[in-house]
């Protein structure tokens, strides 16, 4: 299905990330928090797309910069999803 990076509970020691990625055939999926920015101006998109929800309103703790290319392929930036399977999630 894709591959995914979770920042939800990631310790930030830098206020930016950059990452460089070729993807082909494929989905990147980026959880983040408020405070985390992502940043995809830097992608080549070639028959491709970039899903990303609008960031709340907090202070930018982290950017993280994606660059590179995207050939039919999809990244995905959102927020995790309530319930199944976090932690602090109502039974």
């Amino acid at each position: 299905m894709g591959r995914g990076l979770d920042f939800t509970d990631a310790v930030i020691t830098h206020d930016t990330l950059d990452v460089d990625l070729d993807l082909r055939a494929g989905a990147l999926r980026l959880l983040t928090r408020p405070g985390v920015v992502v940043d995809t101006g830097g992608l080549a998109l070639n028959y491709s797309e970039v899903k990303a929800r609008r960031p709340a309103d907090a202070p930018v703790l982290l950017r993280i910069r994606i660059t590179g290319e995207v050939q039919y392929g999809q990244v995905v930036v959102r927020p995790p999803r309530r319930g199944f399977g976090r932690k602090g999630a109502r039974a």
